[in-house]
């Protein structure tokens, strides 16, 4: 084996050993450092770091605030009426030693053991609330209990703290929620018909007082057309009489033109009169009414 030969085996050996015997946690992450399996420095801070080769191991976690995010389930209110609750929560690692024993670093298995914990505690606090209170009425108050309850019981049993919990949507299952739909059509037909029938009552109000202005306008229009017309005859009979006394021989004779008019505009083939009728008195003498 030659010189040069040696020196490279022995550089590759020291490469190896500096490649497993330093490593860097970064600013996002937390780990620990283990020896045969069991931790020996549970909270390895962020920078480069050294360790024996084949003899410790490092396991690294996400540092950063993550989402777990629950399956809906089904759970009972203060009344017995079941509701489908849609969750999720906030949660980051603060004890990497006691998460490390109780999810072997497994982010999923975390998450899994968290929304269980997560369901325990919305089942229990919709439990003692109406659907009222858990819809509207106390939500803020159940999410600030939940969070609470959870942050110590995860603390203790994950080496998380949970940050938040919050509610994204709440359900009536299926089945309910048909019927709550029949039941609510059925309200509002009813109010549908309800006002319709007070439309009518009132419309028939309305259209009856109309209908009583309309006959009093009429009659009174009526009224005032006599008057007038009335007035008008009056008038009319007044001027007659004047022109007749102005002239009598000369209001005889356009009575006598208009009755003329009259009686050959009416379409007869056939008139009897007597010839000496006074109907034609101005045409056997035109100078004369007699």
């Amino acid at each position: 084996m030659t010189k040069q030969t040696l020196v490279g085996i022995l550089i590759t050996i020291v490469v190896v050993v500096l490649s497993n015997s330093l490593f860097v946690i970064r600013e996002t992450q937390r780990g620990v450092l283990l020896k045969f399996g069991e931790v020996v420095d549970p909270d390895l801070k962020p920078g480069i770091h050294i360790k024996v080769p084949f003899v410790n191991s490092v396991r690294k976690f996400d540092g950063r605030i993550l989402t777990v995010d629950s399956s809906p389930e089904r759970f009972f209110t203060q009344e017995k009426k079941a509701l489908i609750v849609d969750s999720y929560a906030k949660f980051r690692v603060t004890d990497t030693a006691k998460y490390y024993t109780a999810t072997n670093g497994e982010e999923n298995r975390a998450a899994g053991l968290l929304s269980q914990r997560i369901n325990d505690g919305l089942r229990n606090q919709v439990a003692v609330r109406t659907v009222q209170e858990v819809v509207s009425g106390q939500r803020d108050q159940l999410m600030q209990a939940i969070t609470s309850q959870l942050n110590e019981l995860a603390n203790d049993e994950l080496g998380v703290e949970v940050i938040d919990v919050r509610v994204k949507k709440i359900d009536l299952p299926p089945d309910v929620s048909e019927s709550v739909y029949r039941r609510m059509n059925a309200e509002r037909e009813k109010e549908a018909r309800e006002l319709r029938s007070e439309g009518k009552e009132l419309a028939e109000g309305i259209r009856a007082a109309a209908d009583r202005e309309v006959t009093v306008i009429e009659a009174n229009a009526f009224r005032d057309a006599e008057i007038v017309r009335g007035n008008g005859d009056a008038e009319a009979t007044r001027i007659y009489a004047e022109a007749f006394n102005q002239d009598p021989e000369f209001y005889s004779f356009t009575r006598s033109l208009q009755a003329y008019r009259e009686t050959f505009n009416a379409g007869g083939d056939v008139m009897l009169l007597q010839p000496d009728s006074q109907f034609f008195q101005y045409l056997r003498n035109p100078d004369s009414g007699d």
